[in-house]
């Protein structure tokens, strides 16, 4: 991050390119760096930022391929992903910054925080993971595999896309290829064992999520040797879209408990 001629700061190339700021918070203690979902954007975490704003300065994460960046190649790994994240970010980390990701973005969230630990770094304030199971545990369903149309169907199944997309087909051919690459990224995925997490960790996820159940969540626990929590929200896999509120006053409060120790 570099500095203007009146002393503010400003994000470097990379972090223009992946870091948006809905509602920048100078004053902030604490920033949150949210990572959208497969086939999700920056925009999924606008509400957040506007919930948690100004006590908490919301960074949301625009991968390549999409909106603004849509003529940028697309990655199709989870660990080209979490580098470009994690090169974007360090500049930001002139104050203590928690993660937060869901389904896709859940396991990406984690491994960018294993990253920042890498010999010796600093660890995350907090980790929240949510929408997603066991990391250990692949994802087999091949979604990336399907035509366009059953693949966006499948995803309307779990209440995470507009069926509009099936009328429209310039849009459809315009959204399926960054929610195929990203499907790849994690139908790929494989954890590679590593030490435990030494940052809180809380995980949320809904009573009805049939791609995460809550027994599958629960064992994130086994992934930090801090505090743990676990959050069951009402709702499906995307629980989160209408319940912005609520996920916003738990990250405040966990968040609060982080930066008074």
């Amino acid at each position: 991050m570099t500095t203007n001629s009146t002393g503010e700061s400003r994000p470097s190339t990379a972090g223009r390119l992946w870091i948006r700021q809905f509602h920048p918070a100078p004053q902030a203690r604490m920033r949150l760096l949210c990572l959208p979902h497969a086939g999700g954007s920056a925009s999924a975490y606008f509400a957040l930022s506007k919930e948690l704003a100004p006590e908490v300065e919301v960074l949301a994460v625009q991968y390549p391929g999409r909106q603004e960046r849509r003529n940028e190649p697309l990655l199709d790994s989870i660990e080209e992903l979490r580098d470009g994240v994690a090169e974007a970010v360090t500049p930001w980390l002139d104050r203590p910054i928690a993660l937060f990701g869901h389904s896709m973005g859940a396991v990406l969230a984690y491994e960018v925080a294993r990253l920042l630990c890498r010999d010796g770094g600093t660890p995350p304030a907090h980790l929240f993971v949510s929408g997603r199971g066991n990391p250990a545990l692949g994802v087999t369903m091949p979604l990336d595999e399907l035509d366009d149309r059953a693949m966006i169907k499948a995803l309307d199944d779990l209440g995470g896309t507009d069926m509009g997309l099936l009328a429209d087909e310039d849009v459809l051919r315009m959204v399926a290829p960054a929610i195929r690459s990203d499907y790849r990224a994690v139908r790929t995925y494989r954890h590679a064992p590593g030490p435990l997490l030494p940052c809180p960790m809380t995980a949320l996820v809904g009573d009805a999520d049939a791609m995460a159940p809550v027994e599958e969540v629960d064992k994130w626990r086994a992934y930090t040797s801090a505090d743990f929590r676990l959050e069951v929200f009402q709702g499906g896999h995307f629980y989160l879209s209408n319940q912005f509120q609520k996920v916003g006053e738990l990250v405040y409060d966990r968040l609060s408990y982080s930066l008074s120790m």
